[in-house]
């Protein structure tokens, strides 16, 4: 039987967009999900007016409808030592308004009991929203791999989840054997980018890379085809591929999904 397999534009792809437009590329370039960016990253990212009851809000959700995308996953909710989770719900209330399934989140905290504490808050009160608090595990954060992210997320919820990227699960040195640890209900969706093999030997270049210089699929050396062998068969790729070379969001955004389709077409998963 042939897989259908969900593919999501992640903001980060098309973060010179406005959320709308990104909705708009999403659906010329193919995509069945498109993943929207409700919260700034970095306190020099644009902030658009896309949380609450906001004209932005109302074209975002009307572009959805017109074309039949549906909101894969929403970012970025970084837990950090004084995170109050009550100010997040704003955000979680605009997520489910639009459909959206998971959300990202960072651990920026380098306590991990209280993080593992603000992570049960976070899922319970998205869990009121429909929404599932997916974790992901970035080598310059206090959630460096896969097996700090799974001590954080445990599997006490029916709401959680263990977030991979394929250049931060590379970069942070792990190995197939964590995926194959995480329970698969915990294994929502994937983020999927190529990068050069050898990794940065600074931090700073690290994450230079990680948010502005990654590689379309296959372009690269990581072992893409390997962890997406050890990931469920069916799980939803989100195409996060951000890069220098000049080149307009639509042609950004169909070539990351071609070649991410020629890179699974190749590969034969486990039955």
């Amino acid at each position: 039987m042939t897989t259908i397999r969900a593919f999501g534009l992640a903001a980060l792809t098309v973060l010179d967009l406005a959320p709308p437009q990104q909705v708009e590329v999403a659906a010329q370039a193919g995509y069945s999900h498109v993943g929207l960016r409700l919260i700034p990253a970095t306190p020099e990212e644009v902030r658009h007016p896309i949380v609450g009851e906001t004209p932005m809000v109302r074209e975002v959700a009307r572009r959805l409808a017109d074309s039949d995308l549906k909101v894969l996953d929403v970012e970025i909710f970084r837990l950090t030592p004084d995170v109050r989770v009550a100010d997040f719900e704003p955000a979680m209330a605009t997520a489910a308004r639009l459909g959206a399934q998971h959300m990202l989140v960072a651990g920026n905290d380098p306590d991990e009991a209280r993080l593992r504490d603000s992570f049960a808050r976070l899922r319970e009160a998205a869990g009121r929203f429909g929404l599932n608090a997916c974790l992901e595990p970035m080598p310059w954060t206090d959630v460096p791999t896969v097996a700090a992210a799974r001590r954080i997320v445990g599997d006490a919820g029916a709401n959680d989840g263990v977030l991979i990227d394929a250049i931060h699960f590379f970069r942070a040195d792990n190995q197939m054997a964590e995926i194959a640890a995480i329970a698969p209900r915990q294994l929502h969706y994937m983020q999927l980018c190529d990068a050069p093999a050898p990794r940065p030997s600074n931090r700073a270049e690290l994450i230079r890379q990680a948010r502005a210089d990654r590689l379309f699929p296959g372009d690269g050396g990581l072992d893409l085809p390997g962890l997406m062998r050890a990931l469920p068969r069916d799980i939803a790729v989100s195409l996060e591929v951000p890069v220098l070379a000049p080149m307009a969001p639509l042609d950004r955004a169909r070539r990351a999904l071609d070649a991410a389709r020629r890179v699974l077409a190749g590969i034969t998963a486990p039955a």
